[in-house]
């Protein structure tokens, strides 16, 4: 079976190795090691190979991941200095939110929330969704579903925001 120069498990798309009839899910193949990631490819394999979708595999781009700390992290897509680089500084447009959460904010242990949605083109489209602060583990699942569709910074200002929580952040950036 082949190899990379770390040692990963080659696969292409479908998780074909080198060797016919063989597959390769997960972190032995170097793509994005996440526990969720591997289900979700052994979930599109599963499918290819007994429920007749040829063309089932799993797309590797934009995918979420959050830091289970406290506060959580979270992020999907481009950083901004990624879509700099792969738009140029002149097609980006970034939003930004900092507030405290609601949840603490009448206690002495008030959480600060920082939120990102990094845009580009004339569009707006969105590439970058990024996050910290309280219930960010959460908030961050329905937000990737969005920008996986291509969702566009006017596709958030047009959505009426759910109040009062942190997610209604991401729709009221100005």
């Amino acid at each position: 079976m082949k190899t990379d120069e770390k040692g990963y498990i080659v696969v292409d798309k479908f998780q074909n190795t080198s060797v016919p009839g063989i597959y390769a899910v997960g972190d032995n193949t170097g793509a994005v090691e996440l526990t969720p990631v591997a289900v979700a490819a052994g979930r599109r394999l599963s499918e290819r190979l007994f429920n007749n979708k040829p063309d089932e595999h799993l797309d590797y781009s934009n995918i979420p991941t959050v830091v289970f700390s406290h506060p959580p992290i979270g992020t999907v897509g481009l950083t901004e200095p990624q879509a700099r680089e792969q738009y140029g500084d002149d097609q980006v447009k970034v939003y930004k939110s900092a507030f405290t959460a609601m949840y603490t904010a009448v206690t002495s242990h008030r959480q600060p929330c920082r939120m990102k949605l990094v845009c580009v083109g004339p569009e707006e489209k969105i590439v970058g969704i990024h996050g910290i602060g309280f219930g960010m583990d959460e908030i961050l699942q329905g937000f990737a579903v969005a920008l996986k569709m291509g969702a566009t910074k006017k596709d958030f200002d047009n959505t009426v925001a759910i109040h009062p929580t942190a997610a209604e952040e991401f729709v009221t950036m100005r």
